[in-house]
């Protein structure tokens, strides 16, 4: 490894640390590679602004050393306890796909239910099944911190759908305009959020539905954040395929085009070379002083880095 520093993880990762993490590995060969994990994540104490270890963090720190050929992990012995990664999507009832359409009023007010874990049943099932059957991404569950909603008319029929979670590592468009160096983006990432999914079912035909939804989630999210996990959002974050979608929704909502992707997919096998589509990048901010917010020191209960 090079004597400079690197950032992984969002963590400053320099040959002190390394050889911590060799050691580790080295003093405990009968250990696997979901207890290495939790060992050092808590010998760093790295946690997230809520308190929580994570974990899963680390885990993807050691096989990224083991990827650059720094590190020699166990053999994984079996598959990921993670349970969200191999949950079944639920076989309830298809909602009705009976159109509705007509103008914004008819439909108004909307209920939005936040679906957190222990809440309706019902509705989290509905959720899933939406975006499971109709979103051209699909979906599994979510990994990590992220808040999921259920956008039901006044007659209580759904209407659209939405998930947010944790924001791209890296994006050159959005950490320009935002002032992020690489330093402050690790630091600072918790305090965004990306819009990952986005649904309003193709039998839902009604104008102006999608960005007046936007704006409503818009006006919540960073108190139901807040709310969940003891820190705010300060920037939201989507990506829009546009050989797919023009980006009008998210456009009337108010959202600003900060510039675009540049295909190079982290799973590519070349990141010099284009793997995957360009996608347009908009970011909402959620806080009048949103760049202060982010370049200001969070104050975490814990270290994040070692």
């Amino acid at each position: 490894m090079s004597q400079e520093e690197s950032i992984l993880q969002g963590l400053r990762l320099g040959p002190r640390q390394l050889e911590e993490v060799r050691a580790l590995v080295a003093d405990h060969p009968d250990w696997s590679r979901y207890r290495l994990s939790r060992q050092l994540a808590t010998l760093w104490q790295w946690r997230g602004l809520n308190g929580q270890l994570k974990d899963m963090a680390a885990r993807t720190l050691l096989l990224t050393l083991e990827k650059r050929g720094w590190i020699r992990l166990p053999e994984r012995r079996w598959a990921s306890p993670n349970r969200m990664r191999h949950k079944r999507m639920p076989s309830g009832e298809e909602p009705s796909v009976v159109p509705i359409a007509g103008p914004l009023a008819e439909l108004l007010p909307l209920r939005l239910t936040e679906l957190s874990d222990g809440g309706d049943p019902r509705r989290s099932s509905l959720f899933e099944s939406l975006l499971h059957r109709h979103h051209y991404l699909s979906y599994r569950s979510p990994v990590g911190e992220n808040l999921r909603y259920l956008v039901e008319d006044r007659q209580g029929r759904p209407v659209a759908c939405a998930l947010f979670g944790a924001a791209a590592w890296r994006c050159t468009a959005r950490d320009r305009f935002l002032g992020w160096d690489p330093a402050t983006q690790a630091r600072q990432l918790s305090l965004l959020t990306n819009n990952t999914r986005f649904l309003v079912p193709a039998w839902v035909r009604v104008p102006q539905l999608a960005s007046h939804v936007l704006g409503r989630l818009a006006r919540r999210l960073s108190g139901d954040w807040q709310r969940k996990y003891a820190h705010p959002i300060h920037v939201v974050e989507t990506f829009v395929e546009r050989d797919r979608f023009e980006g009008t929704c998210y456009q009337a909502a108010n959202w600003i085009r900060v510039g675009e992707t540049r295909g190079r997919g982290r799973q590519g096998p070349d990141p010099r070379l284009r793997s995957t589509s360009i996608k347009d990048v908009y970011l909402l901010p959620l806080h009048p002083r949103f760049r202060e917010c982010l370049l200001s020191p969070p104050t975490p209960p814990s270290p994040t880095h070692p």
